[in-house]
């Protein structure tokens, strides 16, 4: 669903423990003249926290003329701490939000930066498709420049050499779905005479968020992402369109055929990597990628062969909109207090995006982290890379080889087939229409009804509830506020335009 719009609860926050590592109150002295600029900045965490005079930060320090101070944040306790910061008003210059009810209503609120008007003044910035900054604005105004990200992650990875041996393709319809998950199941494809194989596995998050198993799938077929909108310009959610209840009914079967994991209303998704990676189970949906899978498995089967495909269905590639983002980098107005400043602080970030820099973050050091081979360049260490370039790479905007990058990293015929799809899968997204919409009733009541559905799934798949008992559960759905949550979006929708 869609994120949950709710009223801050800032005055809450505010009795509670205050950080003050970042708090910046000195105005900048590097405003006016030419030494470099004092940014102090807060990100969560990637990895092992760098030593800030690594040569990476110092190459980032040079080429941008700041004197960058970064504050890591643990991943698990980000929003909270952020919620801190900004309700005790001790914030850097520049910081990472996630699109989250009280971030919305702290940009709402005014404290931070409205950069709508100032993009275009830019050049790297102002190059970046628009929808990337629809996807974070509010109210039609955008406060942050965003972490990009793919926005049609989604691929389907397959054992090839389990397809080939069965004579099958990659799927296209749900019966296709069903074949292979049967084969895959039922007639011993590693051949060690056993009944240990999956076709398909599922986790307690199959039916959640933007990465769900039945979205992906139900969209692929000619659902809608998340809410749809008819000819008169009502929302309706995805779970009440026909192919959406086509993917349950699917599901249900193979449940009770048991071809899937009879445990996956409970299964945590990292216990299903370790099965994928072991060579018991075969296809699935996932934002990830397919050689990562490969490198994995054949330390285990050295003969197994992963492929990726494109998700699709009859009517072709269709693939659900995801947000584009990690979340955004936003500019406080409380330590960046003038527009002077503010062009410092965005300076900083477009040159973030100029061709050295997307090296640098991108890759790391040449000679340290990776080599030159004629038109490409390669990985010398993959575990150096992680530990010393991914936190970089994973914090400051950028958009790979998409973007400035002037010599590609050398990757697998795997590997740029994945990576190929997910650019192509950008033609063919189906976008959630409720993304950036309001709704008082989302926010007050946005858990209890995605409970009351997510659950009611569950249970049907499970064959707990039959048909009749599932429309009951839809419309119990409807009578809690889920039709005064569409009409809502609706109202937000007209507004916006």
């Amino acid at each position: 669903m869609k994120k949950r719009w709710m009223t801050t609860a800032m005055a809450m926050l505010a009795g509670m423990m205050v950080v003050t590592a970042c708090g910046d109150k000195s105005g900048g002295s590097g405003v006016n003249g030419d030494g470099p600029y004092p940014l102090t900045m807060v990100v969560n965490q990637v990895g092992e926290i760098p030593d800030p005079k690594n040569q990476m930060e110092e190459k980032i320090r040079e080429y941008t003329n700041t004197d960058l101070r970064i504050q890591w944040i643990p991943y698990s306790a980000y929003d909270e701490k952020v919620n801190v910061m900004v309700a005790s008003n001790e914030l850097p210059k520049l910081i990472k939000l996630n699109y989250t009810p009280t971030t919305i209503s702290s940009l709402e609120a005014d404290l931070f930066w409205d950069i709508t008007a100032h993009l275009k003044n830019y050049p790297n910035l102002a190059a970046q498709p628009q929808a990337y900054y629809d996807n974070i604005s509010v109210n039609g105004k955008v406060y942050g420049i965003p972490l990009f990200r793919d926005m049609g992650r989604a691929i389907v990875s397959y054992r090839k050499d389990w397809l080939d041996a069965a004579g099958l393709k990659e799927p296209v319809t749900l019966d296709d779905w069903y074949e292979i998950i049967r084969y895959s199941t039922e007639e011993d494809p590693d051949g060690n005479g056993k009944r240990d194989t999956y076709g398909m596995m599922l986790d307690k998050g199959y039916n959640q968020g933007t990465a769900s198993t039945l979205t992906r799938l139900a969209v692929s077929q000619g659902a809608p992402n998340k809410w749809g909108i008819d000819e008169q310009g009502n929302f309706y959610p995805e779970f009440v369109s026909e192919q959406f209840f086509e993917v349950m009914k699917l599901f249900r079967k193979l449940y009770e055929e048991k071809l899937i994991n009879q445990d996956f209303a409970v299964v945590d998704s990292s216990e299903l990597n370790k099965v994928y990676e072991s060579g018991r189970a075969n296809i699935r949906i996932s934002g990830g990628n397919g050689q990562s899978l490969q490198t994995k498995l054949e330390k285990v089967v050295p003969e197994a062969v992963v492929d990726v495909s494109p998700l699709q269905g009859p009517e072709g590639v269709r693939v659900p909109g995801e947000s584009g983002n990690t979340g955004f980098l936003a500019i406080p107005r409380s330590t960046v207090k003038s527009e002077e400043e503010l062009a410092k602080v965005l300076t900083f970030v477009d040159k973030l995006l100029d061709p050295e820099m997307v090296n640098v973050i991108n890759k790391g050091i040449e000679g340290v982290h990776y080599k030159v081979e004629g038109d490409y360049t390669v990985t010398i260490d993959a575990d150096k890379d992680a530990q010393e370039v991914k936190p970089y790479r994973d914090t400051f905007p950028q958009r790979g080889d998409l973007y400035n990058m002037e010599k590609k990293p050398k990757g697998t015929e795997l590997f740029n087939k994945n990576k190929q799809i997910v650019y192509e899968n950008e033609k063919y997204i189906v976008p959630n229409p409720a993304l950036t919409l309001k709704s008082t009733t989302y926010n007050e009541r946005g858990g209890e009804l995605e409970q009351i559905i997510t659950d009611a799934q569950t249970k049907f798949i499970m064959g707990q509830i039959d048909e009749a008992g599932w429309k009951a559960e839809v419309e119990k759905w409807r009578k809690s506020g889920g039709d005064q949550m569409a009409a809502e979006y609706k109202e937000s929708n007209t507004n916006q335009k």
